[in-house]
């Protein structure tokens, strides 16, 4: 899983949607404050949806880059938690991602949090 983090934030330098919910759950909730921006609620459920809403964000920044800082795995939840500096449009900010696997290793949830801009 912690490679799974490195590769995560690779696939979002290259804007690489495919890599990015080839481990999602059909039935996955994302959560996050920046969804609500474009589809005017914090919770996004399904792959298909969550596939339509980050291409969407990835087609409204003209840049971001994401630098990984760290990531935890704890093994008895299944939850992967990805620490990063999120560089959007020249505005940084550290972020983290929680990420809930199913046994199968399918995400079935997900939640962006970020901080102030540094």
């Amino acid at each position: 899983m912690l490679e799974h983090a490195a590769a995560w934030i690779a696939a979002w330098n290259r804007k690489d949607i495919d890599t990015l919910m080839e481990h999602f759950a059909a039935d996955a909730v994302f959560v996050s404050p920046r969804a609500r921006e474009l589809t005017g609620s914090a919770t996004v459920s399904g792959s298909a949806a969550i596939r339509s809403y980050w291409l969407a964000a990835m087609a409204r920044a003209e840049r971001f880059d994401f630098r990984l800082d760290r990531a935890l795995w704890d093994e008895q939840v299944r939850e992967l938690v990805v620490v990063y500096v999120s560089s959007r449009d020249g505005v940084r900010r550290r972020a983290c991602e929680i990420m809930r696997f199913d046994r199968d290793g399918r995400q079935v949830y997900g939640e962006a949090l970020y901080g102030a801009e540094l």
